[in-house]
């Protein structure tokens, strides 16, 4: 089995902490800005599989097939998910996830 939007939603919270943790930045990182990222797929207002990627008040839609950004932003932090995005097996993963939630719509 896959992983899920939680697991998926801490490995780029990880990957966006790294990637700012360089030798000469390494004080001014803050990861507690991370604390409060969340994942959601809302199939039912959107057909299209999408993420969308909640970060303190910002708020992006990205499509999982190409990884383009539908809607919203995330300023600064939105190269990082670019980049995460590039990452063998996010995009799979994602859409993995989307193939879980539609089918299992029907059950609730």
């Amino acid at each position: 089995m896959g992983k899920n939007l939680k697991e998926l939603a801490d490995e780029l919270k990880a990957y966006m902490i790294d990637q700012q943790s360089d030798s000469h930045n390494r004080l001014n990182v803050r990861p507690e800005r991370y604390n409060n990222l969340k994942f959601s797929m809302d199939i039912a207002k959107e057909q299209i599989p999408h993420v969308v990627i909640s970060l303190g008040m910002s708020e992006a839609q990205f499509n999982i097939r190409n990884g383009e950004k539908m809607n919203g932003g995330l300023g600064a932090d939105e190269k990082f998910v670019y980049r995460w995005f590039n990452k063998a097996n996010t995009l799979p993963s994602l859409n993995e996830c989307w193939v879980t939630i539609a089918k299992e719509r029907g059950r609730m």
